[in-house]
């Protein structure tokens, strides 16, 4: 492989269709791309190490994979020190479990991310080594990267849970189990569709983990009206999806002066009782992520990234200088706050430099509606199934996922302007910034747009289709009158995808395309199995899904 080339396929914009080969489209530069594939090669090395050990993995092994895995996601981590030093942490790491397993006796499969000796004069080769491409059976490439890409999703989701102090040991021994899988060059296919599959049991798990910890810590999200103007105080704008970090940054700047906004993924933070009880939490600024830098301009106040979603500002960007990283994200140039050793963030530089901007300049104005998740509906379950009973609500479109740059995204605005009046759109993550702003209406006084928050609360609408299942007595969650037409674009879609299929769910309508990382023969398999299926137009699916 040439020194400027590299091959990335995970995300939906990815180049062609088929995969970025000389920068990604997210921004991601070559060596960045190399660096991210050399830290993958090293997680694969002590994943399958801890599996072979056998013992539950220590926080160590925990944090490391969870971190690292969460940094090669799509647009959150541009920094290639950032990046190295990781390698650097888990080569220390890796060889601490070698030592380990020999003194244990125990026989480590002789893998090249087993082997490897970590030299740092071979850091360039082994990258290269150990990109998406060192398999060149494009089937079991696929089946290897489903999983991979799943597991981006799982350990994203398991560290936010985390931060609140919520774990589950049986994931992260699946998540090396499943490294180990993925490592092995003789891995058979039956086997890796295995690992796939099985990827989507443990998807539940984790954003029920998730579930858990967010409503043990900040209460059921509940019917809530989001203001999107602005107010005439400074602001700090929060994106994102870590709730630690926002219940942080809201305690410290009470008292101070200073609004807190949020923007994109942490739009669903109003929705929660102990959150929404900051009067300076004021409202939600500007769209979905890849609007942000026209919004982070006209915002005027510093920015804080919680996790991924980064689009890497223009050279002359007014707001370059005032936005942070936290967790896994980074950006060269962008200052990086540290969680303290009681796992809290200190943001006093943060707000000091909001007291010196002016007032974010208002975009909009009004107010949108959510915190629908699966305790909210449950409370109108009465209401909701008398309309389904009378023929009030005819169907419901589960529209979750992802939101993106691309014109044929501008299906899903189509989509929920078309569907006729006797349907509810059920979403969760930015997708919803398609039409959550359109005056779609009720039915009985229930919102045609119920949001259920971020991507990982997709796991609402598994958790009410249950329940629907067992109201009306359905033997398959396939007999109920809901629909999915999701729209994916990072990895965190490929978990939540894995899990419903692992939940029974069948044919999905999958969009705005259907995944470069896919063969034709794994896709098939996908498709003849579960019913995929991807975009027609807007008036042909409607026809065919809704009647």
């Amino acid at each position: 492989m040439a020194e400027n080339k590299m091959f990335c396929f995970q995300c939906q914009e990815t180049a062609k269709g088929t995969g970025c080969t000389i920068k990604g489209v997210c921004g991601k530069e070559a060596t960045t791309s190399k660096w991210q594939d050399l830290l993958l090669s090293v997680v694969r090395g002590i994943g399958t190490i801890q599996h072979s050990i056998g013992e539950e993995p220590t926080p160590e092994v925990t944090h490391f994979l969870t971190d690292a895995l969460f940094t090669t996601i799509t647009n959150a981590n541009f920094n290639d020190q950032d990046i190295l030093q990781k390698v650097d942490k888990g080569i220390v790491l890796k060889k601490q479990l070698l030592q380990k397993a020999a003194s244990m006796n125990i026989h480590l499969p002789a893998y090249q991310e087993v082997t490897w000796g970590g030299e740092k004069t071979d850091y360039e080769a082994e990258g290269a080594r150990e990109s998406v491409l060192r398999h060149e059976n494009p089937d079991i490439r696929s089946l290897k990267e489903l999983t991979m890409l799943g597991l981006k999703g799982m350990a994203a989701y398991y560290e936010h849970a985390a931060h609140l102090g919520e774990e589950n040991s049986e994931i992260i021994s699946f998540i090396c189990r499943a490294l180990a899988t993925i490592s092995n060059p003789d891995a058979a296919m039956n086997t890796l569709l295995g690992v796939v599959l099985e990827t989507g049991k443990y998807g539940v798990d984790v954003m029920a983990l998730l579930d858990k910890a967010n409503t043990q810590a900040y209460g059921n999200p509940e019917l809530t009206r989001v203001n999107i103007g602005t107010g005439s105080n400074p602001g700090i704008l929060i994106s994102g999806h870590d709730l630690k970090d926002i219940e942080d940054l809201l305690i410290q700047t009470e008292g101070t002066g200073i609004d807190v906004y949020t923007h994109g993924e942490m739009l669903p933070a109003h929705y929660y009782p102990q959150l929404k009880k900051y009067k300076h939490l004021v409202g939600n600024y500007g769209n979905a992520w890849w609007k942000q830098k026209e919004e982070f301009e006209s915002f005027n106040g510093p920015v804080v990234f919680t996790t991924n979603c980064i689009v890497p500002p223009s050279p002359s960007a007014g707001y370059r200088n005032r936005v942070f990283t936290t967790n896994s994200t980074g950006f060269p140039g962008w200052k990086h706050i540290q969680a303290g050793a009681d796992g809290h963030k200190d943001f006093s530089e943060v707000i000091a430099l909001a007291k010196t901007c002016q007032p974010p300049r208002e975009i909009e104005t009004g107010e949108i509606i959510g915190g629908f998740a699966h305790a909210q509906v449950f409370a109108l379950a009465d209401k909701i199934v008398e309309a389904v009973k009378s023929g009030a609500i005819r169907k419901f479109v589960v529209m979750s996922g992802c939101d993106g740059r691309m014109k044929s995204r501008n299906y899903y605005e189509e989509f929920a302007k078309a569907l006729p009046q006797d349907v509810v759109i059920l979403t969760s993550g930015c997708a919803k910034f398609k039409y959550n702003k359109l005056n779609l209406g009720d039915i009985n006084g229930i919102p045609r747009v119920l949001d259920a928050g971020q991507c990982n609360d997709s796991y609402s609408w598994a958790v009410v289709a249950l329940k629907l299942k067992e109201i009306f007595g359905a033997s398959d969650i396939n007999e109920l009158p809901i629909f999915f037409n999701i729209a994916w674009y990072e990895q965190k879609a490929v978990i939540v995808l894995l899990a419903l299929l692992h939940l029974g769910v069948k044919n999905i309508h999958l969009g705005p395309t259907l995944p470069a990382f896919c063969s034709p023969a794994v896709l098939k398999v996908l498709v003849d199995t579960f019913g995929i299926a991807g975009n027609g137009t807007v008036e042909e699916d409607i026809k065919k899904y809704i009647g």
